[in-house]
């Protein structure tokens, strides 16, 4: 697969407000003396971008060209949000108000329940979002597409005229909104509210005609282009201005937090209307993104990794074999779950039952099996010039059959070093008597308290054996 990002690299503006989401994690074994609540013994502490900031972080690591103009307080929750984001590649113009804070949720985690949450907000003065609109009437025209992240928290208190001059400029405007008013919207090109939002927008709905119709008829009144309303379990809906709408289902395989989805939904959508793909195209992907954000613990910023491990385990009918970048994606999420990882490589050029009890042996000792196959050309320079009998695609695609194998990856240097870097197994196997200290890749993965082993190789059974019994066999 490719690992080019499969983003147009537009230039991308983001507006709105943004916040800190701090986590505060660990365990709770007692009940506090002072008053019956849990006492969590913190391991550890996060910091991760949220709202506006979440959809900016989403976008830059999802292969865009991301730009935030936000409000900030002079707090050292601004310096930290600031550094965070740009781990991600993002663009921050920053305007401070001494009077006003950086917005902070922080969570108390236990594994990945939250106990609690406690928020600091302060709203900006009016003099500060006077000068956010300034700032954004000075750079707007740069930019191929704008979103705004509305969280009623007060930099987008003046929105309408946000919308006003972006249509002037005739830039298209996607808006994520909390507000109820809905002509605090009108002219945005998308609009993409959840489902009590867009209930407290248009009024209730008591059935997917009338949801429809509300959606249609508020697309007309406020001169709207589409509108992506989120349900949850229930997946999205697309009202479009051309009267097409679409259902459709969840992507989610594993739910564990719903916390900043909306926030992946917009920055995918963001990114695809500006590669100036179609309504539909769009929110497949925004869909997608949306499943991987929910699969893992809090606020999560999906990558493009992310979305072209998706995207093989979506259309590829050998979902198995993977790019070096996918693989280091899924083996982040297998780690995720707490799963131990086994690495093993070689050139499985004739399949054989040493090559089959081989693998067997060494998937038993973990959770994952991740299979490291030499690319043709690592074939020859190791075999001489009449090997491989089958190419990398066909010897891939066997191995790939074998329930042992979990991945498959290929590499093309004379030792598998830098594979076995990338995927930092827990254990690392090699078929053969060898002293275990000479195991290529023994001191990276003993440096990190994993095991190095040399499994018994099965006598009788050789794939240069099997060539000259067949080479053989031709002259008798």
């Amino acid at each position: 697969m490719p690992t080019k990002s499969p983003f147009f690299s537009a230039r991308i503006l983001i507006v709105g407000d943004i916040m800190l989401d701090r986590y505060v994690i660990g365990e709770v074994s007692r009940i506090s003396p002072e008053a019956p609540v849990p006492v969590l013994a913190a391991t550890h502490d996060e910091n991760r971008p949220g709202g506006a900031a979440n959809v900016a972080a989403n976008i830059a690591a999802m292969g865009g060209d991301a730009t935030l103009l936000a409000i900030v307080g002079e707090d050292s929750a601004s310096v930290e949000l600031e550094r965070t984001l740009q781990t991600y590649g993002v663009t921050t113009l920053f305007i401070p108000d001494a009077q006003a804070g950086t917005t902070q949720k922080t969570r108390l985690v236990v594994g990945t329940q939250q106990i609690a949450r406690v928020d600091r907000d302060v709203r900006p003065t009016a003099q500060t979002q006077a000068r956010l609109l300034e700032e954004f009437l000075q750079h707007a025209a740069q930019y191929d597409l704008i979103v705004f992240s509305d969280y009623s928290k007060g930099a987008l208190d003046r929105l309408p005229e946000f919308l006003d001059a972006a249509s002037r400029l005739g830039i298209p405007t996607l808006v994520d909104p909390k507000r109820t008013s809905s002509e605090f919207y009108r002219s945005a090109t998308l609009l993409k509210p959840n489902n009590s939002e867009f209930i407290g927008l248009f009024g209730p709905y008591d059935s997917e005609e009338d949801l429809a119709a509300k959606g249609l008829r508020a697309l007309q009144e406020l001169q709207l282009q589409h509108l992506v309303i989120t349900r949850g379990a229930k997946g999205m809906v697309v009202v479009s201005a051309d009267g097409g709408t679409t259902f459709m289902p969840t992507r989610a395989k594993d739910v564990f937090d719903v916390s900043g989805a909306g926030d992946t939904v917009l920055a995918a959508l963001a990114l695809e209307l500006a590669a100036r793909r179609p309504i539909a195209e769009a929110v497949h992907t925004a869909n997608i993104a949306a499943g991987i954000a929910v699969s893992h613990s809090g606020t999560y910023v999906v990558t493009k990794e992310d979305m072209e491990l998706e995207a093989v385990d979506l259309h590829s009918d050998r979902p198995k074999i993977l790019s070096e970048s996918a693989l280091k994606a899924a083996l982040a999420q297998q780690r995720l779950r707490g799963r131990k990882i086994v690495f093993t490589n070689g050139c499985f050029d004739i399949l054989h039952p040493g090559h089959v009890r081989l693998l067997k042996a060494a998937r038993a000792l973990g959770d994952v099996l991740v299979l490291a196959l030499n690319s043709d050309d690592s074939v020859r320079r190791l075999k001489g010039p009449k090997r491989p009998i089958n190419s990398f695609e066909h010897r891939a695609e066997v191995v790939a059959g074998l329930s042992s194998v979990d991945y498959v990856v290929e590499f093309d240097a004379p030792t598998p070093i830098e594979t076995i870097k990338l995927a930092m197994p827990d254990v690392l196997v090699k078929g053969g008597d060898y002293p275990v200290a000479d195991i290529v890749g023994y001191a990276e993965v003993t440096a990190r308290g994993g095991r190095v082993l040399a499994l018994d190789f099965h006598t009788g059974f050789s794939t240069s054996r099997i060539v000259e019994e067949i080479e053989n066999s031709k002259h008798s």
